[in-house]
């Protein structure tokens, strides 16, 4: 006979437990490098609205990084990678 709905949300809690504690490894911990917006945008020489504008992110989303309010996304995260190591590149495909 398989397991019940109750047996398997016993065995689900009692496994976040045992991860919460330390004691599993069956969960997986994802790291998302973000990089130091307001460095990136002050190494490229750009004011915010250029920075937003060439970029083509929402000048108060920009702010909010900048200022610690919020915390880019992994998706901009990702994005604010390829324009720290590829500035002038990304910049040409967003004018192309």
């Amino acid at each position: 006979m398989g397991k019940t709905f109750g047996d398997e949300l016993i065995e689900s809690l009692n496994e976040a437990v045992a991860h919460a504690g330390g004691k599993s490894k069956a969960g997986k911990v994802h790291v998302v490098h973000v990089p130091d917006v307001r460095g990136l945008r002050e190494r490229l020489h750009m004011s915010q609205q250029t920075f937003a504008t060439t970029y083509r992110i929402p000048l108060a989303t920009l702010k909010g990084w900048e200022q610690g309010r919020r915390q880019p996304d992994a998706t901009a995260a990702a994005y604010l990678s390829v324009i720290e190591k590829l500035p002038t590149e990304a910049r040409a495909v967003l004018e192309g």
